[in-house]
């Protein structure tokens, strides 16, 4: 199935469904890559009506954890995935999908599985960073050039199951199996820090993302609810009830559109505060 965030039919609702049956949900123009539990991720070719794979990489993990993807030159990006070993994180440089490194934690930080991954690269540096949520509630920074960690903090309790960064602020936020979500920070030694927690009504966040525009952000519960706080505050803005089962994860378009996969076999379209 696809679907368009960015061109949304006129007089639409609210929230829209389509029937789907999302593991992990991605929303891109006309590329878009897709993750499943046939240890398969996907790239998709969306233009002009298509909806063809036009390259896939096996994963070598059966855990949970999603993979990323760094936009690099012409035709070039950088992917993490979950690598062979339960605790290692494998990166490779695509699509000639070369592998360029496996980093793993010393033996004993005892981390547990990578559970989430996020590739980012600061504006004033080309070197590639990764930030890895863990199974016991941590956050390492990677390095993947020097392939050494730069920075490793506990931030939650129970497993972090979904984190998203905000490179011009220097800001983080993640959440778990626990009623929380962590923000925390990254200093210009490259170095992380718990800066809040947040409580939360019910256990479980499968997904965080925070809008392009940086102003909220979305959650993805398992309680059947998707959340939205205001990013700098962390003041709660809107519940969106409209799933029967465990919301596994939200992605925002460029335009502002929210879209969140649920695992009732339907994602959800919202438009909400509309970015001025």
């Amino acid at each position: 199935m696809r679907w368009h965030l960015d061109s949304p039919s006129e007089g639409e609702a609210s929230a829209r469904s389509l029937a789907a049956d999302p593991w992990t949900l991605f929303a891109g123009s006309s590329r878009s890559r897709s993750q499943g539990r046939d240890l398969r991720l996907c790239l998709w070719d969306l233009a002009e009506g298509r909806n063809t794979v036009v390259d896939s990489v096996h994963l070598e993990s059966m855990g949970f954890c999603r993979g990323s993807i760094l936009a690099g030159g012409q035709q070039h990006w950088t992917l993490a995935v979950p690598g062979r070993g339960s605790d290692e994180v494998q990166i490779l440089e695509m699509p000639s999908k070369t592998s360029v490194c496996t980093l793993k934690l010393e033996a004993d930080a005892k981390p547990g599985m990578p559970m989430c991954l996020e590739l980012w690269q600061a504006d004033s540096s080309p070197r590639p960073l990764l930030l890895a949520g863990y199974e016991d509630g941590s956050v390492a920074l990677w390095d993947i050039s020097e392939r050494k960690v730069c920075s490793h903090i506990a931030c939650h309790t129970e497993p972090i199951i979904g984190l998203d960064f905000d490179s011009q602020k220097a800001r983080g936020v993640s959440g778990s199996a626990e009623k929380a979500l962590a923000v925390w920070s990254l200093d210009e030694q490259q170095a992380l820090q718990v800066c809040s927690t947040h409580k939360l009504t019910n256990p479980g966040i499968s997904d965080v993302k925070i809008r392009p525009d940086r102003k909220i952000l979305a959650t993805a519960g398992w309680d059947h609810r998707v959340r939205v706080f205001h990013w700098r505050t962390m003041k709660p803005l809107a519940v969106l009830a409209f799933h029967s089962a465990a919301v596994h994860c939200v992605a925002f378009a460029a335009n502002g559109l929210l879209a969140a996969g649920s695992r009732d076999q339907r994602i959800s379209v919202w438009s909400l505060y509309p970015r001025r």
